[in-house]
């Protein structure tokens, strides 16, 4: 066999034992290492398993991601973010389905101190759901609409996608950020715009709430939101005032969230063992599954199998729109499969020079990608946000209810991917104005 033919070979092993459900880290370090074997030698494969996982762990860029994780769980076992709904219900409940409309607020509060999808889900799906559930809404809508705020998770900075991303496509991770910020707000008001419109059509999936909120009362309100906030401005004001790098905000930001929860009473030391236990456990499965993908990366450079993908994309003048429309499916699918991260590590070692040569920014790319990523987690069959918001409400709704519930926030997101298509600036204004 020749070395390209070596490449495809393993591309093939790879997809089949991902279908097999073996671990994606196990299969891509696998994978690459017997890949490596058949082209180089022995020599050069142990070579690679002992630099490879030592050089990517290493980089100073990626301390922020375990940071940022451990904001998250700080800010989440303490209930720093509790606040944000009770607020958002307060200030929305008498619009047509307020308490939804307040869930999807709350999220991208949420949002905005962890860089989970998940996290986000589970955390509003145990504060919102119940309460929805006791004014009457319908289940669908309640559970479809926690399952589909949750995605606005990682596109809200800071966003542990984004992070991984910018670090493999050199490109600024702070720019990043501030892309997602567009497509995080579109996404909200898409949301918004969903469970309105069919609470309008149908009052009985969200009866109006007719309970008297006094002016004093959300003013209160808003002031239990004060944790979210002086965190949020700590972050991303030192952040985007240049004070600190991307890297360092991830630790001042989770020394600002124990800070905070300090001041507030809310930690003591089960709550900061669980967001330590839970931020190790979650940066362990991450870097071994981003080893895997370097590893790839140097088993396809080896083999020219990605060159020869590239070359053949190129050599067959594919429309830029045609183009994007394959890689669209691509991860449209593997969303339906894989969790975010890996399906992001799988492909961009193959996938990053084909976009890069057609002229895309990598910004832009970046923000679409998590995307579709996050679509994904909502999308039969095995959307993992559905069976996130199943385990919290247990019985109060079926698998197949919350799916049927998040249908019409699939429908919206079809809209927003076109737009975010269709008018690039949506993304590309705001780190424009970085530059």
């Amino acid at each position: 066999m020749s070395d390209v033919q070596i490449g495809f070979a393993g591309i093939g092993i790879l997809l089949t034992l991902i279908a097999l459900r073996v671990p994606i880290g196990v299969c891509l370090i696998g994978v690459s290492f017997v890949g490596i074997w058949a082209l180089v030698g022995e020599r050069a494969a142990w070579g690679s398993l002992g630099v490879i996982p030592y050089s990517f762990a290493a980089t100073w860029q990626l301390s922020s991601v375990p940071m940022f994780l451990m904001m998250g769980f700080l800010c989440y076992h303490a209930g720093l973010t509790k606040g944000m709904f009770d607020a958002a219900r307060m200030w929305l409940s008498r619009l047509p389905g307020g308490l939804a409309i307040a869930t999807v607020f709350g999220a991208a509060g949420f949002a905005a101190v962890t860089g989970s999808s998940v996290a986000c889900a589970a955390a509003m799906g145990r504060i919102a759901v119940p309460e929805m559930m006791r004014h009457r809404y319908d289940a669908s809508l309640a559970t479809g609409t926690v399952a589909a705020a949750g995605t606005i998770g990682a596109l809200i900075p800071p966003s542990i996608l984004m992070i991984l991303y910018g670090i493999i496509a050199e490109v600024p991770i702070s720019s990043l950020f501030l892309g997602g910020v567009g497509a995080g707000l579109l996404t909200t008001f898409g949301y918004v715009a969903v469970i309105i419109i069919r609470a309008k059509i149908n009052p009985e999936l969200a009866p109006t709430l007719h309970e008297e909120v006094s002016l004093r009362d959300k003013i209160v309100a808003l002031k239990e939101t004060w944790p979210v906030i002086l965190l949020m401005a700590g972050v991303f004001g030192g952040l985007f005032s240049g004070a600190f790098t991307p890297t360092e905000a991830g630790a001042v930001g989770a020394s600002l969230a124990a800070l905070i929860a300090l001041l507030k009473g809310s930690l003591n030391w089960g709550s900061f063992r669980d967001a330590l236990m839970e931020t190790l456990l979650t940066s362990a499965s991450l870097f071994i599954i981003a080893i895997g993908a370097s590893m790839l990366t140097r088993f396809l450079a080896f083999s020219g199998a990605g060159d020869h993908l590239s070359d053949a994309v190129t050599a067959m003048g594919a429309d830029p729109l045609l183009l994007l429309l394959a890689i669209s499916l691509i991860y449209l699918v593997l969303g339906m499969f894989l969790e975010p991260i890996g399906a992001m590590l799988l492909t961009l070692p193959i996938l990053l020079p084909i976009v890069d040569g057609a002229g895309f920014s990598l910004i832009w790319f970046g923000i679409l990608l998590t995307k579709f990523l996050e679509i994904g987690m909502i999308t039969p069959p095995i959307g993992l946000n559905v069976f996130v918001i199943k385990g919290v409400v247990g019985d109060l709704a079926s698998t197949g209810t919350i799916f049927r519930g998040i249908l019409w926030f699939l429908v919206a997101d079809f809209f927003i991917v076109v737009a975010i298509i269709a008018f690039p600036q949506i993304v590309l204004y705001l780190p424009g104005l970085l530059s």
